[in-house]
């Protein structure tokens, strides 16, 4: 019986904010061209205004048909949750303020449909300019007008603020200028959505190069994990223990003008905390590649803990709109490393999917994975820790978005995982829960050995030893064991180095050859 590890529980408690005041105007994050969140969730609008006065929110239509909400002004802010409007659009927003100046403030082009919140580090920083066949994708920007584009500008705080300190790109319709510059996975994510769901789409770009998971979690994941809030600061840390990066001629790219946020917490505060009263459907996240040194072996807790923290606080901070328990996407680490010398890959890729191996799961449930590790790009202009592939990353994860978030059926989303293994002398017999495109491989499988029932790990008490595959039925691969007799094998895994094959050539596919099999390590004694 095989067994795997599973992640941590944790603990979510109750946010708070401190409120700003000001002259009549709308929140940062509003704007002509923005896309709101559609039925049967009610989008919220909020801003701010003169004490003791009260707000009333026009929504208008094309048929001039309009809706009417008031909100009377409290510490300076104001806030109405409209009713639910069908996809589509445009509309106008307007604010009046009665009993005060009387003054009105507007927003034109604003849509209704889907909108996505896109994080991470300097791999969803890496922009359409930057990817294969960038001049034809810039190209198609005009084809897409209901694709609405928004992007959090690189800021931090030592406390959670109410609204966003500074912006990079408002609301915005796509342009080939705008997109040289925007998100490459996000862009591409909402553009295959949109293609397939044929309504707006408003994608929210707040990521930052060179950034550990920390810096984007509140205090209280961190604290469930185990990392107090006034520990060591990441700068500290690389400066005592560099991480190498290969050719990083263009590494301010991806980290921006300012240097890499240091503290846990200060992303959180400033670029996630101010968007919180704002309905979002889901979000995507590609992240980790700073982890794999940096407190990696608490990332199995650190990150679902920051997911189930961020479903917490969207869903308070929006009255209830967004879902308690939204999808969440993300990207298992592509590579860096040609050489294999470990570097701590293979643990960051399986702690991202809490120790399953797979997602959704027990401990990150609504979540969807796409694995990359067979995306690599050793001739990367900007480092091959910065593959260009960007349109097969965002592809798998719209399959995944398809089936979770919107419960598509008969969608191919997951690679092949191990279901079942049988041993005997001479063959370890893998059986996978779907049908499989297998190639031989000579190095890919590994199969541990020990004299004792335990659990083999990477360190270096424990040799893992090739075990060459072969495939051996639809859904089933036999692997060689030499050196090993059956009733030794305590531990099995697969693709457990930094660069484990050559592009789009890993030993394991869906029956399609479209997705990858996960790399995963298997545990024959609990």
């Amino acid at each position: 019986m095989l067994t795997l590890w599973s992640g941590c529980v944790c603990f979510i408690s109750v946010l708070t904010a401190v409120a700003v005041s000001g002259e009549l105007r709308f929140a940062s994050y509003y704007g002509n061209h923005m896309v709101l969140h559609k039925a049967p969730e009610r989008a919220v609008i909020w801003g701010y205004g003169t004490n003791n006065t009260t707000v009333v929110v026009n929504l208008t239509g094309l048929s001039n048909n309009r809706k009417t909400f008031r909100s009377a002004v409290r510490d300076g802010i104001w806030r109405v949750t409209l009713d639910p409007v069908k996809a589509g659009g445009p509309y106008n927003v307007s604010a009046v303020e009665r009993g005060g100046s009387d003054g009105e403030v507007m927003l034109t082009d604003v849509m209704f449909g889907d909108v996505w919140l896109c994080g991470g580090q300097s791999n969803m920083v890496f922009t359409v300019h930057q990817i294969y066949n960038s001049s034809a994708e810039l190209a198609m920007a005009s084809k897409f007008p209901d694709v609405r584009l928004f992007h959090v500008a690189q800021e931090t705080s030592l406390v959670e603020l109410t609204d966003l300190p500074g912006i990079a790109v408002p609301w915005s319709v796509p342009t080939p200028q705008l997109l040289t510059q925007y998100s490459a996975v996000c862009w591409l994510f909402g553009r295959y959505l949109y293609q397939t769901l044929q309504y707006p789409i408003g994608l929210v770009e707040s990521c930052w190069g060179g950034t550990p998971v920390e810096v984007w979690s509140s205090s209280r994941p961190l604290q469930n994990c185990g990392i107090p809030q006034a520990t060591e600061s990441y700068n500290d840390f690389i400066e005592d223990k560099p991480i190498p990066i290969q050719n990083s001629v263009m590494w301010n790219d991806f980290i921006g003008d300012e240097p890499i946020p240091t503290q846990n917490s200060v992303a959180w505060n400033a670029m996630i905390h101010p968007l919180l009263n704002m309905t979002i459907t889901g979000a995507i996240w590609y992240q980790g590649e700073n982890n794999r040194y940096y407190n990696r072996d608490k990332y199995n807790c650190t990150f679902p803990s920051m997911i189930d923290d961020w479903r917490m606080a969207f869903n308070q901070g929006s009255g209830g709109q967004t879902a308690p328990d939204f999808p969440f996407g993300f990207v298992q680490l592509c590579t860096e490393r040609q050489d294999n010398v470990p570097d701590g890959f293979p643990e960051i890729r399986w702690h991202q999917t809490a120790d399953f191996g797979y997602v959704p799961n027990e401990r990150m449930k609504r979540t969807f994975m796409a694995v990359a590790l067979d995306l690599n790009d050793a001739d990367s202009p900007w480092g091959t820790i910065h593959p260009r592939f960007k349109q097969d990353v965002a592809y798998r994860l719209t399959l995944g978005a398809r089936t979770i978030a919107y419960g598509e059926k008969g969608i191919s989303y997951q690679g092949p995982f191990p279901s079942s293994v049988f041993v005997n002398d001479t063959y370890l017999m893998l059986t996978y829960n779907q049908n499989v495109s297998a190639t031989p491989a000579k190095d890919t499988f590994e199969v541990c050995c020990s004299m004792e029932k335990v659990q083999c790990s990477s360190g270096d008490r424990w040799i893992w030893m090739s075990a060459p595959m072969v495939p051996q039925g639809p859904s089933t691969v036999a692997l060689s064991l030499w050196g090993c007799r059956a009733e030794h094998v305590a531990s099995l895994r697969y693709a457990w180095k930094d660069w484990p094959c050559d592009f789009k050539a890993c030993p394991v596919y869906s029956a399609d050859r479209v997705l990858p099999a996960p790399p995963f390590v298997l545990h024959r004694w609990p």
